[in-house]
């Protein structure tokens, strides 16, 4: 998901359950990536900022859609030759398992409509009811494809992905995953409010994931809704609450529904995910902004991987929330 600020941040938070005698030689890495920042906190008095930068360029030459040299950036210029590595392979076939799970809320397909909204890659100022029916001939995720050899199969040849809203998480898995290989227990990688952790943090304590409170001013720092203690596992955030314009007295969310090619409508106004991994939490959060809390509790109840917090709308300028199961954001 890109935002204009991120929605997630890791705090300081007391924890019942330390690891008081486990050596605490943590470092840390930032940098940017995908047009946001990263932060990364391990627990190693190893400098991995090499083996970190190279895989994250790594992933800018496959998912990137600003990069014109990614295997994602041609295989939108259908350029016959682009065959898919490993990391566009896999966040590809996660999208398409999350569309079919979803009803296609989550479509990389919506790429166009997203342009034409003025919050993609490319920025269309005129969006008329003509460009918007235009633009949606050509999306669907059922109507593109990966073949054995890594070629991607379009029915038809102007549609284009967009990845926007599951590169994030997926970049963080990858770095969790380095560490994992190198026997890395504590550390916590977080790239544009995008986080995985494992273990604990530097006093030994549980890492603290704040969930922000909904406000319009695009700021890095706000008031926490919420705050949850976590030793595994990838969260993610999508919001409608900071990224958005206004065009003729109406305000439009970054948020577009694949199936009408509008900005969503619904009643969340941040979906937080929990998952195994935050390549998962990532595409789920952007699809429960779409469903809304009805539909995203059915697909909720169907998976026992994911938990979900939602901030709603409430009276005046108040906030309901919505935590699936009921404990685990108290």
């Amino acid at each position: 998901m890109l935002l204009l600020g991120a929605i997630l941040s890791v705090v300081a938070a007391t924890s019942w359950c330390s690891r008081r005698n486990a050596p605490r030689e943590y470092s840390r890495l930032e940098g940017v990536i995908f047009g946001t920042f990263y932060h990364i906190t391990y627990n190693d008095r190893a400098d991995w900022h090499d083996s970190v930068t190279v895989l994250l360029a790594e992933l800018d030459n496959s998912l990137s859609m600003f990069n014109k040299h990614s295997i994602i950036s041609r295989f939108n210029r259908n350029d016959s030759s682009c065959v898919a590595d490993s990391h566009f392979r896999h966040v590809f076939e996660t999208g398409q398992h999350v569309s079919q799970a979803t009803g296609g809320a989550f479509d990389m397909t919506v790429a166009p409509i997203v342009n034409l909204w003025g919050f993609g890659f490319t920025n269309n100022p005129t969006v008329t009811p003509q460009a918007i029916d235009s633009a949606m001939q050509f999306i669907g995720w059922q109507n593109v494809s990966l073949d054995s050899a890594g070629h991607l199969r379009k029915l038809h040849p102007e549609t284009i992905l967009d990845a926007s809203s599951i590169a994030k998480g997926y970049a963080v898995d990858v770095i969790a995953d380095f560490f994992n290989r190198h026997d890395i227990r504590d550390y916590m990688v977080e790239i544009g409010g995008e986080v995985v952790v494992r273990g604990l943090n530097p006093k030994g304590e549980n890492w603290a994931v704040g969930i922000s409170k909904p406000q319009e001013q695009a700021s890095y720092s706000s008031e926490l809704q919420a705050i949850v203690h976590l030793t595994s596992g990838g969260i993610a955030t999508s919001g409608n609450y900071r990224n958005f314009y206004y065009k003729d007295g109406k305000r439009y969310s970054h948020t577009v529904n694949p199936h009408t090619g509008y900005p969503v409508q619904q009643d969340i106004l941040s979906a937080t995910v929990l998952a195994t991994d935050c390549m998962t939490a990532d595409a789920y959060a952007t699809a429960f902004m779409v469903l809304g809390s009805t539909e995203a509790l059915n697909v909720l109840q169907a998976d026992s991987t994911l938990k979900a917090f939602f901030i709603m709308a409430g009276e005046g300028d108040g906030f309901q929330t919505l935590s699936y199961p009921d404990d685990w954001v108290k």
